[in-house]
């Protein structure tokens, strides 16, 4: 097993939202309050029945206040990077896309820094399948700004009412507070690498 592998374990989102909430002593009823999230979808996530797609991840952290990294960081870690070879990301958190709310998100995700601690960014390696748009799909979350690459594949970005057609090789930075959304297009699934960054 090579040494990031060994760096790497599982993080069990569920768990440190349970844990947070609670030392924040909020019932499940205030934090669907805080979040706008439904009691039983918030039971199921931190039951590690649902993992949750990245906006309601941000919706949560928002309500727990503390910044999206603190869900992809191990305390236990003291290394000042974190490296992660390519052949390696399929053992980095891989999290499947859910059915939570209106519209499946499709999309899986995976951490490309995850452990490391007192993160200003987090990046992301995002798989997106083809699907037909639904405004299902936006989302949005306040104080944020994010940057994607794509690095295979086309991808519809829908920001507000304009829709931007995004190649291999292009990019774009945007404020992630405006209502937005991904879909891949042309004949196959598309790769980006997502860093988002939360302001403080």
């Amino acid at each position: 097993m090579s040494d990031i592998k060994a760096q790497i374990k599982e993080f069990r989102i569920g768990s440190k939202i349970r844990g947070l909430r609670q030392q924040k002593r909020l019932t499940l009823q205030e934090l669907s309050e805080l979040t706008t999230l439904s009691k039983p979808l918030l039971s199921q996530i931190e039951n590690e029945q649902v993992i949750p797609p990245l906006a309601t991840l941000l919706k949560v952290a928002k309500g727990l206040k503390v910044d999206i990294h603190f869900f992809f960081q191990d305390e236990s870690y003291r290394q000042k990077y974190m490296l992660t070879r390519r052949e390696d990301v399929s053992a980095v958190e891989k999290v499947p896309r859910s059915s939570v709310g209106s519209s499946a998100r499709p999309y899986v995700y995976h951490s490309l820094a995850q452990g490391l601690r007192h993160k200003h960014m987090e990046p992301f390696l995002v798989e997106f399948e083809k699907k037909e748009w639904d405004d299902a799909l936006f989302f949005k979350h306040e104080g944020d700004e994010e940057f994607v690459y794509v690095t295979e594949g086309e991808l519809d970005f829908h920001y507000n009412t304009e829709v931007l057609r995004l190649r291999t090789g292009d990019s774009i930075y945007y404020d992630s507070s405006q209502p937005h959304g991904w879909v891949a297009v042309g004949s196959d699934h598309a790769r980006a690498v997502a860093v988002m960054y939360t302001k403080e």
